[in-house]
């Protein structure tokens, strides 16, 4: 078979340089010399054969570069050869023989080109492209075989539009309402990985009425160049909607407070704990020192983290001598607290537990860090610490006290701690975070592959929401300016209901008859969540960045407080008495 495609392709260039070489003779009237014609197919069969190795050449997978160099090469040896005869150049002749030859030999490859490559698959589904850039190119090439027909490319460049792809026309987001206002087309492929959220949003909104589904290519740093795109397009889900990516986001202030810093992190195993991990090794930490008292959790980090050889930590933050002797051992530079009981509900049934771990755990990390001389301690906060309801959020407030005074700007501290050196200590305050496991979305999720009912507390319950990204590196932004004692608030944009986000995961689903019940509040939750408790708060640098004011406690009261809390027998009015604002809000 291999023998009948090099003869035929030898048959090819034989004849079609023959033909085309004895009608341009006809058409001039020249007299015909039989050595002329013969001269100029073997330099063409030569040049095929050393040049190109037509022998062995696939024209099924033959590419335009391939044909425009035959064609330079057949110029340039006509050009040479023809004055040999002739004695000078007709420029006439010439230009014909040559079009004439080169427009049948590269017809011919491309009809078979396009016979052999055309897609035998049945057209069944539509699909339209958004995006007629390099990513939405190469998606109609990778669907070009599939059961998928490329109805349109949209785009918002004016000067595209009207023209057209390979037949496909390229059409505004209006121009592409109008067509599909009676027909809602199958797919939708967003394929423009270096747009910002609020244009895909934008897209989503004014278009998912017309679509069955809508597809969107990650963002391009998470793009894999030696993959398909069509393989690496994912559902767009609510996170993407949620995301609000900071502006002010400054990664050179990040990647100097962390580079080469022994970096020690609380909760090493949690949603925030792994993502402060993950960007702590991205941004050139020296050594990362990972705890967690959850044996699988710590797993799976230190083997995504492998690469960067992390010192894995078994340990509780409760047991103070243990987490004293790490400090001793690693003599952390940087020491960021993500560990603590967050879920509200199951706090409420364990206060005791809660109260240890969220209490005592930041207790003994933030004493551990000023004895051991720690540059700098993150203590990780939740808005629910703002005039709280529940047990978990009173808790956290605690640590925020703490926090802000058992270093004080007069440096001021507790005679109960051996002080070596300053040590700057913040709070980062931010509300819930998207994805993270006690995350509502995972629940709403398994609610809708369920088949419904989703439940909601409150038909007019509203949450904050953050991608756990974004919120990590804006935490680890807020800590390079602290200079200690200060309550960093991250900007949440607006709140969210609840409702209206379970609305929109059914929109995204598909599946239109998946009902939504109100189950009424939980214990300790309230309607709506807040991140200031007063309007003290001052401005950064950072517009995505705030300070809150200040809450005086003095230190030496508060460590008796916080022992007299453990002790105690009522510790919901413990709990009360230390944070007035403490309004329980039980079933």
């Amino acid at each position: 078979m291999i023998l009948d495609k090099r003869i035929l392709n030898f048959l090819v260039i034989i004849i079609l340089s023959l033909a085309t070489f004895l009608w341009t003779f006809f058409i001039f009237h020249i007299p015909f010399d039989i050595t002329v014609a013969l001269g100029v197919i073997a330099v063409r069969i030569l040049s095929s054969l050393l040049i190109f190795k037509d022998y062995s050449l696939s024209w099924s997978k033959a590419t335009q570069k391939t044909f425009l160099l035959k064609s330079i090469v057949y110029i340039a040896a006509f050009t040479v050869y023809l004055p040999i005869y002739y004695g000078k150049v007709r420029f006439a002749f010439l230009a014909s023989e040559l079009f004439l030859y080169i427009f049948s030999i590269n017809f011919i490859m491309y009809l078979y080109y396009y016979y052999i490559n055309k897609s035998s698959v049945q057209k069944t589904k539509s699909l339209v492209i958004y995006g007629a850039g390099k990513a939405g190119l190469k998606l109609k090439e990778e669907y070009r075989d599939s059961e998928y027909k490329i109805k349109y490319f949209v785009d918002d460049n004016v000067v595209l539009q009207k023209r057209s792809v390979d037949g496909i026309k390229i059409i505004s987001k209006e121009t592409l309402k109008k067509s599909l206002s009676n027909n809602k087309a199958d797919f939708l492929m967003i394929a423009m990985p270096s747009v910002d959220i609020e244009r895909i949003k934008d897209i989503y909104d004014k278009l998912n009425p017309y679509f069955k589904s809508i597809k969107i290519l990650p963002p391009m740093n998470d793009i894999l160049r030696d993959k398909d795109f069509s393989a690496q397009l994912k559902d767009i889900s609510v996170e993407d909607l949620l995301a609000r990516h900071p502006k002010d986001l400054d990664k050179s202030a990040i990647q100097n407070f962390l580079k080469e810093k022994v970096v020690l992190i609380t909760g090493a195993g949690g949603s925030i704990g792994s993502e402060i991990a993950r960007q702590s090794a991205a941004f050139g930490a020296k050594k990362l020192i990972l705890l967690d008292h959850s044996e699988y959790n710590l797993y799976k980090i230190s083997e995504e983290l492998s690469r960067y050889k992390p010192i894995m930590i078994m340990q509780s933050v409760i047991n103070r001598e243990l987490l004293d002797e790490t400090f001793k051992k690693y003599k952390p530079d940087i020491v960021i607290h993500a560990a603590a009981y967050k879920h509200v509900p199951l706090v409420e049934e364990n206060i005791t537990e809660a109260i240890l771990n969220n209490v005592i755990g930041t207790k003994n990390a933030i004493d551990c860090a000023i004895k051991h001389g720690v540059q700098k301690f993150v203590l990780i906060s939740t808005d629910k610490a703002v005039r709280p309801t529940n047990v978990m959020g009173t808790t956290k407030r605690i640590c925020e006290l703490y926090a802000q005074n058992v270093v004080s700007l007069e440096n001021v501290v507790s005679s109960q701690i051996k002080k070596t050196k300053n040590t700057e200590v913040v709070t980062v305050r931010f509300g819930n975070v998207l994805g993270s496991s006690g995350s509502v979305i995972p629940k709403f999720k398994s609610q809708i592959e369920q088949g419904g009912p989703i439940t909601v507390t409150h038909p007019d319950i509203t949450r904050y929401f953050m991608l756990i990204p974004e919120a990590c590196e804006l935490v680890l932004q807020a800590a390079s300016i602290g200079m200690g004692g200060e309550i960093f608030i991250l900007d949440m944009g607006e709140p969210i209901k609840i409702v209206d986000l379970a609305k929109q995961m059914i929109a995204l689903s598909g599946r239109e008859n998946i009902m939504i019940e109100f189950c009424g509040l939980r214990s300790g939750e309230k309607l709506y969540e807040e991140l200031l408790i007063s309007d003290g708060d001052t401005k950064t640098d950072y517009e995505s960045i705030t300070v809150a004011g200040k809450t005086f406690y003095d230190i030496t009261k508060l460590n008796q407080d916080i022992a007299e809390l453990i002790t105690s027998v009522d510790k919901l009015s413990k709990l009360k008495e230390i944070v007035p604002e403490f309004n329980h809000q039980p079933n």
